[in-house]
């Protein structure tokens, strides 16, 4: 296998290492950085929740040990995704990860947006282009130049009636 040694891919310092809460140390976590509540919860919190369900003789007692070694694995595991999704990222040349920065930004701008002609009652909304071209109509809105002198064509009744 090609690549930085192994130790260069420590996220923890060896000074901070001695401050992590114990779960973390035994599983050699380098990638996930639980806390102590986080890591509470990991271990205590499932032995609690497994001895509640075995004094429900819901499970076995067995899972007391069960349900805290799988939490364990669960957790290494995600720190061994981690650690390939970001090997996996430092292998991504600069020049892709800035063209997929400059694809993923935002495109910011204006856009022009056309009166529509369905919001107002009593005008036909056709495919056809316009015979005449757009006019503003007395109260300052453009209207399609279907609409003759008697008016704008009303729904309920084709234009060639």
């Amino acid at each position: 296998m090609t690549g930085p040694p192994r130790g260069s891919w420590a996220t923890v310092a060896v000074d901070v290492e001695r401050s992590r809460p114990l779960y973390a140390r035994a599983l050699r976590l380098r990638f996930v950085n639980p806390g102590g509540v986080l890591c509470f919860v990991f271990f205590e919190g499932a032995v609690a929740l497994a001895a509640l369900l075995a004094l429900a003789e819901l499970v076995t007692w067995w899972a007391v040990l069960i349900l805290p070694a799988t939490v364990a694995v669960m957790v290494k595991f995600n720190d061994l995704v981690a650690e390939r999704v970001v090997r996996s990222a430092a292998q991504v040349p600069d020049q892709e990860r800035d063209r997929f920065r400059q694809q993923m930004e935002p495109a910011v701008g204006k856009a022009r947006v056309d009166w529509i002609l369905h919001s107002v009652p009593g005008v036909l909304v056709t495919t056809d282009p316009p015979a005449n071209s757009t006019r503003a109509a007395p109260g300052g809105h453009p209207q399609a130049g279907r609409g003759s002198a008697a008016g704008p064509v009303r729904p309920d009744r084709h234009p060639r009636e």
